[in-house]
């Protein structure tokens, strides 16, 4: 186990980091930030990951949506991230070029599109639908190989909005379209993922609901980092 004692570690930043078992004894931490996957966090002795949950669906009810085994709440879930995505794009319009503009390292609003582009791709068309055709190339995946350029991504397209716009509208249409003819039997029945390694690799064995689920997060959670991202930009300005 690695330890840091003594240390200064101002202002320093963790980025996609595995801190599972990690312990911070007698630190100071102030004006501190965490953003990730937290469970059974423990801060001065009180368990504190059910608070942030609780707070979280209460500022994002769409979450509770989005866990719930209901076909309408799923529905409803999936009408609701459109109508987010809708806004935030036209937010984004009436900016132009601000939808290539980054900051603290992570992805402009173009690329996250782009990687939402990609999910609907893997975790729905494949995992949810069993498909094998290719994957848009405008998409954005995994930086490791061998996923990094595969099965029809092409890591340099450089769309346009309107054209990013154009797939995600077309993507989220697809998706309810199938939402309103899918069944309860078939939502808990074995995910039709494939036989072959392209991503994701470890869908295997997983529900359509669970596939499902993962594509309503990832769409509910970068939609967050957009318009934090944005809002800063715009902070800046």
């Amino acid at each position: 186990m690695k330890k840091h004692v003594d240390e200064d570690l101002h202002d320093a930043e963790f980025r996609e980091c595995d801190l599972t078992g990690a312990r911070l004894i007698g630190v100071v931490m102030q004006d501190a930030v965490i953003d990730g996957l937290v469970s059974n966090l423990v801060v001065n002795g009180v368990e504190v990951s059910g608070y942030v949950e609780a707070e979280l669906d209460r500022r994002h009810p769409v979450r509770v949506l989005i866990r719930s085994d209901d076909l309408a709440d799923l529905r409803e879930a999936a009408r609701q991230l459109r109508a987010d995505w809708t806004a935030t794009i036209e937010r984004i319009r009436r900016t132009p070029g601000i939808e290539h503009r980054s900051v603290n390292d992570e992805w402009s609003a173009a690329q996250t599109m782009r990687h939402l582009v990609f999910v609907h791709d893997s975790w729905f068309r494949r995992c949810c639908r069993g498909s094998t055709a290719h994957f848009t190339p405008m998409g954005i995946g995994p930086t490791v190989e061998p996923y990094r350029e595969a099965h029809g991504l092409n890591l340099s397209a450089t769309p346009s909005l309107d054209e990013i716009a154009t797939v995600r509208d077309a993507q989220t249409a697809e998706l309810e379209t199938w939402l309103n003819e899918i069944t309860a039997a078939e939502l808990a029945a074995p995910a039709p993922v494939p036989d072959d390694d392209v991503w994701p690799p470890y869908a295997r064995g997983r529900t359509v609901r669970q596939c499902l689920r993962t594509v309503l997060n990832e769409t509910f959670e970068h939609h967050g980092f957009c318009v934090r991202d944005l809002d800063l930009i715009d902070q800046a300005n």
